[in-house]
């Protein structure tokens, strides 16, 4: 069972594109044309087009490409900021919100064509993205799934609390996890696969891949290729293996 995996993409339609190009080229080399392609959230914030990465998700699904889209922390950051602009996650620190540039909802919004919003009235910025952000994006965002499980493989944004049955996870966790969640070399039964905590370079850690290189941060956008337990980079060359680190 094959399936394609993308990570955490950030505001950046450029590199989202080139990593289609590179499950196109794979899906050229073997044929396949049904296997999904999995995209694990953090679609907005830090980059300079949420607004067209999101475009770019909707017109490929709503023309029958094979995509799934899970919510990451910053799609919900910014869907509840448009429901609420009081609303504030509770898996963040007191003294940090959305609009903060630390994590990038200022620039989702000018992506839309609103004006910076540095020591700007909340409410204000909040009655301009109601009218600036399209009824088809907001309902985008709150029909997103929290995970998608495929044969051995487990797809979701942040990760899992091990030990805990998958039913009954909370989406605090599925969106936010680090504490219990990076340390613990479990056996989860099947592979996750996750984004989230920003490497310099995804890593397969045995019970876990983390697929985010760090797209927010200049590096390139991961595409992999997910066959049974197998995890296959895609490169311009090709697959390229990755193996579980030996600690």
């Amino acid at each position: 069972m094959r399936s394609y995996a993308i990570g955490d993409i950030h505001g950046h339609p450029e590199k989202l594109r080139m990593a289609h190009d590179l499950i196109a080229a794979d899906r050229a080399r073997t044929g396949d044309v049904e296997s999904p392609v999995i995209h694990l959230g953090d679609l907005t914030d830090r980059g300079p087009d949420s607004r067209g990465v999101i475009d770019i998700l909707i017109e490929g699904i709503d023309g029958g490409a094979p995509w799934s889209v899970i919510l990451g922390n910053h799609d919900r950051m910014f869907a509840r900021f448009l429901d609420d602009p009081n609303w504030h996650d509770p898996c963040l620190r007191e003294d940090l919100d959305w609009l903060n540039p630390r994590l990038g909802g200022d620039t989702t919004l000018e992506s839309y064509g609103i004006a910076p919003v540095a020591g700007r009235d909340p409410r204000e910025v909040h009655r301009e993205a109601l009218e600036a952000v399209p009824q088809a994006h907001r309902a985008f965002l709150a029909a997103l799934p929290l995970h998608v499980e495929r044969g051995p493989v487990l797809y979701v944004h942040a990760g899992i609390r091990p030990g805990v049955a998958l039913d009954q996870q909370t989406e605090d966790d599925l969106v936010w996890i680090r504490k219990g969640w990076l340390e613990d070399t479990s056996d989860h039964g099947p592979l996750v696969v996750h984004g989230h905590t920003a490497l310099e370079a995804p890593r397969h850690f045995g019970n876990r891949v983390d697929l985010d290189g760090g797209a927010a941060y200049g590096r390139p956008l991961a595409a992999a290729v997910i066959e049974g337990r197998d995890v296959f980079l895609l490169t311009t060359e090709g697959r390229e293996l990755m193996r579980p680190d030996p600690d």
